[in-house]
Parts: structure tokens; C-alpha cells; sequence
């Protein structure tokens, strides 16, 4: 079983490397369940709070190249695909236009139709993920724990 910090992807500061103060805090926040003090920080730091950072650069490049079905389209430009054209398949095998989906991906990190995110480069919000999916599992035991206790 891995340890908490190695979990969540932490290293020892390297020889003159200076903490990020600012990450501490969010990191102090998540973990201890304020997320309205969480949302509240976001925002003053100017990451607008709301919206995915861009999918890392990897996981866009990664995508396979698939060719497209007959009438299909694209669901970003709403074209249908040509013979020529590339598509790129998302892991919620959705395809798109390869320009559409790397213009997509570049400003968010979900799937324009069914919302499945990829990963990204951003550690604080990979950290906010992860701490919500836990957090989700959680939930979903208790909930079945619940129901087998009184049903």
C-alpha cells in the first residue's frame, strides 16, 4: 500500500527550491473539506474556478487515429467527415476531427460530449480530482453499507 504522499504524487524539495506557499494552502483546504473556502481561493487566484485546465499534452498526442464511419460527424463543427479527413478517438470513444478535438482539448479537458476528462498537467486540480473521486467512493460504500444494514 503506498503512502500518502507518494500517492498524491509529493517529493522532497530539491537543494534551493522554494515551497509554494500557495499550493499548501489549497492543499490544507481540500483536505480538510473546506471546499468553500477552496472555491473562494481559486478564484482570487485568477483561475476563473469553474473551468478544466487543457488536457496534458501526452494524453492529447496519445489519442489513436481511427478512421470514421460512413455519415458520420464531427461534433464540434457538425461536419460530416471526409475521406481524407483524420479522427481522433477519445478513451469514451467519441471521434472528432483531429484539428476539432486538439483546438478542444487545448482550452479544457473532457470530452465535448459525454464530459469524461482526461488528464492534465495542473497537479493542484489532479490532487482535486483524485480527492473527490475518494471522496465519491467513499460515499457509494457507505451508501451500500447502509442498505445492507437496514434492508
Amino acid at each position: 500500500m503506498a503512502d500518502y504522499f507518494s500517492e498524491l504524487g509529493f517529493r522532497p524539495l530539491a537543494e534551493g527550491e522554494v515551497p509554494d506557499h500557495g499550493a499548501h494552502l489549497l492543499r490544507l483546504l481540500r483536505d480538510s473539506g473546506n471546499f468553500d473556502l477552496l472555491q473562494m481561493f481559486v478564484e482570487l487566484r485568477g483561475e476563473g474556478g469553474s473551468s478544466a485546465p487543457a488536457a496534458s499534452k501526452a494524453a492529447v498526442q496519445a489519442l489513436p487515429l481511427v478512421q470514421p464511419l460512413e455519415n458520420e460527424n464531427c461534433a464540434v463543427c457538425l461536419k460530416n467527415y471526409d475521406e481524407e479527413s483524420q479522427c481522433r478517438m477519445m478513451p469514451c470513444k467519441h471521434k472528432f476531427h483531429q484539428e476539432c478535438i486538439f483546438t478542444w482539448l487545448k482550452q479544457t479537458n473532457s470530452c465535448p460530449i459525454c464530459r469524461k476528462e482526461l488528464p492534465t498537467d495542473d497537479l493542484d486540480y489532479e490532487a482535486i480530482r483524485k480527492h473527490k473521486e475518494r471522496e465519491s467512493e467513499r460515499n457509494q460504500q457507505l451508501e451500500s453499507l447502509h442498505n445492507s444494514m437496514f434492508s
